[in-house]
């Protein structure tokens, strides 16, 4: 596994980590009572190919929810669903600043280039990620049918970061990188399960 140099910058030692993408706040139904947190400077040490394609993928997956999460706010929806996209709206900008922040710190673009081939992403990619179909067939829809369609999207959508994050907490040994990958696996799974029973009704 390769390790990259780590440099410390001024706002990195800043970084607080929060809840992971979707991960439950206390006042959610979906709660589970507490919040994932981590120490307040990132690490500098044990920085591989696999956290760096972590955090250049999972940053364009996190503003997709926040796309997603605004859609919602947007318009009349359930009470539960605008709570829910209230919810993954707050914890996706503050992880998107903490990722570029670890980026920017080891050195690393932002975006992943076309060119891989130098690059041991481990299988890595974009899993659950909605194609532009996709957000123009929520975009158009209303009512009810907005209400199902995002659930079973943002479910999908979950399902993909969790597995992108159980990849990396296996291939890391950076202690921030893999505590925001179990707070992911975490908080994600307990939104799923809230918004499969949403469904179910």
């Amino acid at each position: 596994m390769k390790t990259r140099p780590f440099a410390i910058t001024a706002s990195s030692a800043l970084v607080v980590l929060l809840a992971a993408c979707g991960a439950p706040h206390a006042s959610s139904p979906a709660s589970t009572g507490g919040s994932a947190t981590s120490s307040s400077v990132a690490s500098v040490a044990n920085v591989s190919d696999a956290d760096v394609s972590f955090a250049q993928l999972m940053i364009p997956h996190h503003q997709q929810a926040v796309e997603m999460a605004d859609l919602a706010l947007s318009r009349k929806t359930s009470p539960e669903v605008k709570q829910l996209a209230e919810q993954i709206k707050a914890a996706q900008g503050p992880e998107i600043e903490m990722m570029s922040t670890w980026l920017e710190g080891w050195g690393a673009p932002m975006a992943m280039g076309a060119d891989h081939s130098g690059h041991d992403m481990g299988g890595m990619d974009m899993s659950g990620m909605m194609s532009d179909d996709d957000m123009q067939a929520l975009a158009d829809a209303q009512g009810a049918e907005f209400d199902r369609m995002w659930l079973e999207m943002m479910i999908a959508h979950h399902q993909g970061a969790i597995s992108m994050a159980e990849q990396v907490k296996g291939a890391s040994s950076n202690a921030d990188v893999t505590s925001l990958a179990g707070a992911v696996m975490t908080g994600q799974a307990v939104e799923i399960d809230a918004m499969q029973k949403l469904l179910a009704q």
